[in-house]
């Protein structure tokens, strides 16, 4: 197959799980299209099955803000048409999936016929697409999209409730490569450059916006240094970074907290650590908690969105309710005060983190596809 696929192309969840399936869909034989305003993040290397195409979004006076979804619409409809793509798959209901029933349209205007999967991550259905501005336009893209994923049950839920749909949405995880070597075995974890020899170490990876609850990770770990020796490392860059840099002096723990900023060393960060803290607001899936479990790190997070679908309750770590520090604090302290049982669930996150393996998972993927172009 010839597939387009339209993301983010961001540190976020959304573009990395975009970026990864359409790697692995390009091993498998099938020749992928990657449409975004920039090359992905996770896009290191090109290769024969593999091409980028940009967006470019021309300054123009009469307009105050650029209208990417013109010019997205536009790309689509030049690169289906160049390269004879067969099937569109959009990630995010707006601006992507907007835009790529706007290329349709233009393109049956020519007699091509190309359908369209929209994969829903969460923020474009929780955050941005229910504000009352945008409510119209995300219902629509749905409805008019041939096919519609949603990575959670909780997120599938949530749009159902919070939207006039009256289109089926088929639940198709996010996933993880398990089977690739998060760290070479010529290259040795040196944990000991982050941490001493008998300190754990507690590890938060997001974009610090307000949803991940930036403090609570701070006051969390403050709980746990009490108890364990134990430092902890912040991954990502965002609005709370500052507050959360301020809140670590004021509790005087500044020098057991290290802010690495945005990391393409994700793995061997993981490789570090003994405890992935995710207290988010809402997540609508928990990518994030997944690869801390594939590297066997236990997670505390909340219960919130899709995380229980992911982090299970007391075997791959702990579930709490939003803001319940205290609990967390607890839970975190009581896994990795004993060794034996920090072991074994390390050893669980492992185990259900391979049912999340990209090879259980690209096949519901493959197979909604074949279906779409059998049905259009």
């Amino acid at each position: 197959m010839k597939i387009a696929i339209v993301c983010y192309p961001t540190f976020g969840g959304s573009g990395v799980v975009a970026t990864e399936l359409g790697l692995e869909l390009a091993k498998r034989g099938h020749e992928i299209h990657f449409i975004t305003y920039s090359q992905p993040v996770r896009l290191a290397l090109l290769s024969k099955n593999v091409y980028y195409h940009e967006v470019h979004v021309p300054e123009y006076p009469l307009f105050h803000y650029q209208p990417y979804e013109l010019a997205l619409s536009s790309k689509l409809v030049d690169m289906i048409k160049l390269f004879g793509i067969e099937l569109l798959h959009v990630h995010y209901a707006i601006p992507h999936a907007y835009a790529g029933y706007m290329a349709k349209k233009m393109l049956q205007d020519e007699g091509i016929n190309i359908p369209m999967v929209t994969t829903l991550h969460g923020t474009d259905i929780t955050l941005v697409g229910n504000h009352p501005f945008y409510k119209p336009a995300v219902s629509f893209s749905i409805n008019h999209s041939d096919y519609v994923t949603s990575v959670s049950q909780s997120l599938k839920d949530d749009t159902y409730r919070l939207f006039d749909i009256d289109k089926e949405i088929v639940v198709i995880p996010n996933f993880i490569e398990n089977n690739k070597e998060l760290v070479k075995k010529d290259e040795p974890c040196h944990r000991n450059l982050m941490a001493n020899e008998n300190e754990k170490i507690i590890t938060h990876i997001s974009n610090f916006r307000k949803v991940k609850r930036i403090d609570d990770v701070v006051k969390i770990f403050y709980e746990i240094q009490k108890e364990v020796p134990s430092k902890l490392m912040m991954v990502g860059e965002g609005p709370e970074k500052e507050a959360a840099e301020n809140l670590c002096a004021q509790l005087k723990i500044h020098d057991k907290v290290i802010f690495f900023g945005n990391s393409n060393e994700i793995d061997k960060i993981l490789c570090f650590s003994d405890l992935f803290l995710l207290p988010s607001e809402t997540e609508s899936f928990g990518l994030a908690a997944l690869e801390a479990m594939s590297c066997g790190v236990p997670v505390i997070s909340s219960n919130s969105g899709g995380l229980p679908e992911v982090n299970q309750d007391g075997i791959t770590g702990f579930l709490s309710n939003v803001g319940d520090i205290e609990s967390m604090s607890k839970n975190a302290i009581s896994i990795l005060k004993n060794e034996a049982t920090l072991s074994q669930f390390k050893a669980n996150a492992r185990e259900v983190a391979k049912t999340f393996d990209i090879q259980n998972i690209l096949p519901l993927y493959e197979d909604l596809y074949f279906k779409a172009l059998q049905n259009k």
